[in-house]
């Protein structure tokens, strides 16, 4: 793997996903929102720092 740390990164924003829709199927929006909130932060992070082009 080039960049771990961009692998990871991505790994965790799918982490972050799962959790929202799980959260979200429960009725639990507020953890839902946050987790998708957590997930485009990690994702723009990712995007911007991380992954060299």
């Amino acid at each position: 793997m080039e960049n771990l740390l961009a692998t990871v990164a991505a790994g965790l924003a799918v982490l972050l996903i799962g959790t929202a829709l799980l959260a979200m199927s429960n009725g639990d929006l507020q953890v839902a929102g946050f987790s998708f909130l957590c997930a485009s932060l990690v994702i723009y992070l990712r995007e911007t720092r991380l992954v060299d082009t």
